[in-house]
């Protein structure tokens, strides 16, 4: 029997030992197409890697999927980073995954969706914050390539609308690498040329042509820039962060033009509107001030102006005696007043008045008398009080009380010793 013969299980195992221990499988990069995608319970991912001529198990562990930016699913490119080993049980070879990401657009969309997210939470995509764009500008600036169609749609645009306005062209790049730190320079320059409206755009492109609007620096720029921006980047179905931060949206270059400003034809329309509208209403108060002037020519006041003296004249007359007649019912009262006072009773006989009162005085002094306690003291009766109140019912007094007895000269302390009650 031949001795060489060796079980599955040893030469799994021989196996997964020189992968494990080659360096270049320790750190591998694969790009690929995901499929047959499993989520487990744990949070363990399960899937195959596969391109046009193979494929490879991979399993990725929670430890590592939550930072994972994206959803993965079947058909999902992917650059993943990981090592090679050998699963023993089944003998086959795959990646454990230690980071993945989408490839190309994928990978630069879920930063777009992630940064969108952010600062729409901040609040910079707010309208509160947006400002509006004035309707007739005198300066224009624009902040792109100083090449292309863009610009040169732009400047066709605003001539052609409205040629009074100037137009302040301010060069970046619009791509590749400085283009982010290029365009936030020159936005901040033209911020201080006292504008009346800025655009920043660029013409159409990939994604990753247009990509440097989609950077955060670029963005907050455009927030904290006083002057009203209008975004023109790409064409209509482009949509970048500048967009939605910017005060107004602009589909295309040419479109952000034609929101700038307004079109002279347009305008011309509107003057003469506004003249036709003037000068009726001119008319229109002409006309009212020329009823009200005939009016006043045929009044009443003018054809008699004697008229307004007679009235003021009559009213003066009748004021005048109204007064008279109030003073003389004034005198007449006082003198009839006098006369009474001169033939009163009072006047001819004041010494019967001083009788009359002496009479009453007289009475009262002998009704007071009679009712004066003290004489009824001086016949023989008393006033009895207890802490300065009179006693009226025997029943107020108790055994050992304080009395005070009131005679007729004078006042006597005394204790109750007995109470004899009928």
């Amino acid at each position: 029997m031949n001795n060489n013969y060796i079980t599955v299980g040893a030469l799994t195992r021989y196996i997964k030992y020189k992968i494990d221990n080659d360096v270049n499988l320790q750190e591998v990069y694969i790009k690929g197409e995901i499929s047959n995608f499993k989520r487990h319970s744990r949070g363990h991912f399960y899937f195959t890697i596969k391109d046009e001529e193979s494929r490879i198990n991979a399993i990725m562990f929670s430890s590592q999927t939550s930072k994972v930016a994206f959803e993965p699913i079947d058909g999902t490119k992917v650059l993943v980073k990981g090592r090679i080993s050998v699963f023993e049980q089944t003998g086959n070879y795959q990646i454990y995954v230690s980071e993945m990401m989408e490839d190309g657009v994928g990978n630069l969309y879920a930063l777009y969706e992630k940064l969108k997210q952010d600062l729409k939470k901040e609040g910079l995509f707010d309208e509160s914050h947006k400002k509006k764009i004035p309707a007739i500008p005198s300066r224009v600036g624009v902040v792109t390539a100083p090449t292309g169609a863009a610009i040169r749609d732009i400047i066709s645009t605003i001539n052609r609308r409205y040629p009074l306005c100037e137009v302040y062209l301010f060069p970046s790049l619009v791509q590749g690498n400085g283009a982010k730190e290029d365009i936030v320079k020159k936005i901040k320059i033209a911020d201080t040329y006292d504008l009346d409206t800025l655009i920043v755009g660029r013409g159409g492109g990939s994604i990753e042509d247009l990509w440097a609007f989609n950077e955060e620096i670029v963005a907050r720029a455009i927030y904290e820039c006083n002057t009203p921006v209008i975004s023109a980047v790409g064409h209509e179905i482009d949509f970048t962060i500048a967009d939605f931060v910017a005060d107004k949206r602009a589909a295309t270059p040419t479109g952000a033009a034609e929101i700038a400003v307004p079109d002279k034809l347009e305008l011309k329309k509107l003057i003469k509107q506004l003249e036709l509208r003037s000068s009726k209403n001119i008319n229109n108060i002409i006309n009212y001030n020329k009823t009200i002037l005939e009016r006043i020519k045929t009044s009443y006041i003018l054809k008699n102006p004697m008229s307004i003296y007679e009235i003021k004249e009559q009213k003066l007359s009748n004021t005048i005696d109204k007064l008279n007649s109030y003073i003389v019912n004034y005198l007449d009262s006082k003198n009839t007043r006098l006369n009474n006072l001169k033939t009163s009773y009072i006047l001819k006989s004041p010494s019967k008045i001083y009788e009359n009162k002496q009479n009453k005085y007289t009475h009262l002094i002998e009704k007071l008398e009679v009712l004066n306690p003290l004489n009824t003291l001086k016949r023989g009766y008393s006033i009895t009080k207890i802490n300065n109140k009179v006693v009226t019912d025997i029943k107020s007094v108790k055994k050992h009380d304080l009395i005070n007895i009131s005679i007729k000269n004078g006042n006597i302390d005394a204790k109750v010793i007995d109470i004899n009650k009928n």
